[in-house]
């Protein structure tokens, strides 16, 4: 466990709603940045103009990940934040603009520090479309809402990883490993891990997905 103290800090709404929930390493004396930064991304709807609160299971599912993690990755100076989006669903790609916003702030509050996407679902998918950002370094994927449209571009020389349980009825281990194959020789590498038969909202063997989430996330960051 780690001995530094965690600042949960939840920033200010803008006036369209977005928010992120911070974990940060302690400030040292001399008051350096953090050694990295993991930025995760929750999951949502298809559809739905509904704005994300603290009641939404998929937020809380994220938040629940990002504090069982965080102190593995305290241990190697790395802060941990949460995006909450506007609103609940991709609605052609709404949180795109959220998950840009997110990245302006690690830069405007933490300098130029390196930025792994941790993204569940359809939080997969908006990193999958921000890994263009400077800042970013690595996507990982839990259980990816990835189709077979969604431009593989932005992960151009990035590492991508993703886990996906096999008797997932609501994305598709086939459709994550086909976007994959379609990111080879234009990300820095890929990576697909079977998590067995378990579903999508990660209730089961959860253990694992938390050590895929922090391992993967703590391999891009070292």
């Amino acid at each position: 466990m780690s001995n530094e103290q965690s600042r949960e800090d939840v920033a200010p709404q803008t006036r369209s709603g977005r928010a992120v929930t911070r974990l940060d390493v302690a400030a040292s004396a001399a008051g350096a940045a953090p050694r990295g930064l993991v930025l995760a991304l929750h999951g949502g709807k298809q559809t739905s103009r509904q704005p994300v609160d603290g009641r939404s299971a998929s937020w809380k599912r994220m938040a629940a990940l990002q504090r069982t993690i965080t102190p593995d990755l305290h241990e190697e100076q790395i802060s941990t934040w949460l995006l909450r989006y506007e609103v609940r669903g991709w609605n052609g790609g709404a949180p795109v603009a959220d998950a840009r916003w997110a990245l302006e702030q690690v830069r405007r509050e933490v300098g130029d520090v390196p930025v792994v996407l941790l993204g569940h679902s359809m939080g997969a998918r908006t990193a999958a479309y921000v890994a263009d950002d400077p800042s970013v370094i690595g996507v990982v994927g839990l259980a990816p809402w990835w189709q077979p449209d969604d431009s593989v571009a932005a992960l151009r020389g990035k590492p991508v990883s993703a886990a996906h349980g096999s008797t997932d009825k609501i994305t598709s281990a086939r459709m994550t490993r086909a976007f994959l194959d379609r990111a080879e020789g234009i990300a820095a590498s890929t990576e697909f891990c079977d998590m067995g038969r378990v579903g999508h909202y990660m209730f089961r063997n959860v253990r694992a997905w938390n050590g895929f989430a922090a391992s993967r996330c703590l391999q891009l960051l070292r």
